[in-house]
Formats: C-alpha cells, structure tokens, sequence
C-alpha cells in the first residue's frame, strides 16, 4: 500500500530541489535516483513501502553528512538531505515502515 507524504516532507523535498537550483553546477548535490524521488516527494506522489525503506537506509547513511561545513545553509549533504524530505521524510518513512509492519503483524 503506498503512502502519501505530508506536507512538510513536500516542502522539504521542495526545498531541496530549489536550493540545488540556486547553486553553481560545481555544488550542486543529488543522484539521478535523489533528484526523482524529490520531485515524487514533492509533488505528493504515492510512495512504496519499498521507497520508504530506501529513504530509511538512506537517512542512516547520511546522518554524518549533519557534521560537515554548510549544513544548514548550501552543502550538498544539506541539499541532498532536504530532496529526500530533511528531517520530516525521516520521522514520516521511519512511521509509515511502522504502521506497514504493524498492518502485517495483524493479517
């Protein structure tokens, strides 16, 4: 069952997609695959449980990116954190993986 981001996670990607917009090509962040998935975000697209379990592995791996230079401001760690839904899409794909796990402990 896929699942609609909320607002804040849509802003976030948004965001990012702005942000990474606004730089020098030289620092600009985001994969091909970061970059289609902050626009799925950020127009609201219904998202896979298989997405969100990438999201999820993706925000364990980048946690450290929040100690570089720039974080906050211009990074490529902050842009490419923010097209994955900063720090909502976290909080939301680690909520919705619960509410699917939960879902499938009750069939």
């Amino acid at each position: 069952m896929p699942y609609r981001p909320p607002e804040s996670v849509r802003q976030a990607a948004q965001r990012g997609l702005d942000l990474r917009a606004e730089q020098p090509e030289s620092n600009r962040a985001g994969t091909a695959v970061g970059i289609a998935r902050a626009r799925d975000l950020s127009n609201g697209e219904r998202i896979s449980i298989a997405v969100i379990k990438r999201m999820i592995s993706y925000f364990a791996r980048h946690e450290v990116d929040k100690q570089g230079e720039g974080w906050g401001k211009d990074s490529k760690g902050y842009q490419a954190w923010l097209m994955w839904g900063g720090d909502a899409g976290r909080a939301w794909a680690e909520a919705m993986l619960k509410r699917h796990e939960a879902a499938k402990e009750k069939r």
